[in-house]
């Protein structure tokens, strides 16, 4: 058996022995949330992002449907991890109230973008530039909700500083959530609820949450209270994601400007794979002929065959 065959074996078997396992969904109260249910283009156009709106995942059977049952949908420390189900909660915000985050977002992606505190400098240009990605981000159908412990009356106050401040006078059209009494902030680790009452201010960390469409996390970033995101890179995260779920691709990195310069067999060299993506490792040759007969497998001194490029063009056309 080839190394790489032994590995697709090894990840098939990890992915049945996942299902096998889950006699439930484990459940774990919150103060706020009635129960949190512990449990990836460069098709970069706006156009082909709506032919993906419907959020269905690909039905190749050792394709994505493999590669998520290798994600665990709850963890038994209580911590929450990817592949998760998401912590379900109630909540007031700048749009009203959110009788279930779970609800709101139903069939769809959606971003939680926690952020410090309201009246800061970083969190002012950080709302800002989200707002002027967002029209972008619902044309994907990827619905966002922001957050702080701050109370609505205070992000209503701010958000006339946030527009204010941004260059292109944008509008906030996402709701902001108040997290005052900070159970949402607990369930999601962006507090410690053993050290926030000690705290003087008592700041959630600046992190992203992307949710698929049956609200398991697909992504987290991470950043401290002096660092500001890049609004960018969260869009090509989602951009990456939605292609994954609905090709059964992975992005490599730094794509779409990947594979720029590719050697081939002839020892010639050719920039026709410049954005192109990977196959899933648990995709079978079969099923990879069967969906991508173009795909190329690139030479590496191992021998082991699992780069397997397909184009960005291919990919459309699947």
């Amino acid at each position: 058996m080839s190394p790489i065959a032994a590995l697709r074996r090894s990840l098939v078997s990890a992915a049945r022995g996942n299902v096998a396992a889950r006699g439930g969904v484990m459940k774990t109260l919150s103060p706020k949330a009635p129960v949190v249910a512990a449990a990836i283009p460069h098709l970069s156009s706006t156009s082909t992002f709506r032919s993906l709106s419907s959020s269905t995942m690909d039905t190749m059977e050792t394709g994505t449907k493999m590669y998520m049952s290798l994600y665990p949908e709850g963890s038994t420390d209580g911590s929450l991890r990817l592949g998760n189900i998401v912590p379900d909660f109630s909540a007031e915000t700048t749009h009203g109230p959110m009788e279930s985050f779970h609800e709101w977002k139903k069939g769809k992606w959606a971003i939680l973008f926690s952020h410090p505190a309201d009246f800061t400098p970083v969190c002012t240009t950080e709302i800002g530039r989200l707002a002027m990605k967002y029209d972008e981000l619902k044309s994907m159908d990827c619905l966002v909700a922001t957050l702080s412990v701050d109370p609505v009356k205070s992000h209503t106050e701010w958000l006339r500083d946030v527009v204010a401040h941004c260059e292109n006078q944008i509008k906030v059209e996402f709701p902001i959530i108040g997290d005052a009494d900070r159970s949402i902030s607990t369930a999601y680790g962006m507090i410690d609820p053993g050290t926030s009452d000690d705290q003087q201010l008592p700041l959630t960390i600046r992190a992203v949450f992307i949710i698929n469409p049956e609200n398991k996390l697909m992504l987290s970033l991470n950043y401290p209270a002096c660092v500001g995101r890049n609004t960018d890179e969260i869009v090509r995260c989602v951009k990456a994601l939605q292609l994954s779920y609905e090709k059964s691709i992975a992005t490599p990195a730094n794509w779409p400007e990947n594979h720029a310069d590719l050697p081939l067999k002839d020892g010639s060299r050719t920039d026709e794979f410049k954005g192109s993506v990977f196959l899933l490792p648990t995709v079978s040759p079969e099923e990879a002929k069967a969906n991508y007969p173009d795909y190329h497998t690139c030479e590496v001194p191992s021998g082991i065959e699992y780069l397997r490029l397909v184009k960005s063009e291919d990919v459309e056309k699947k």
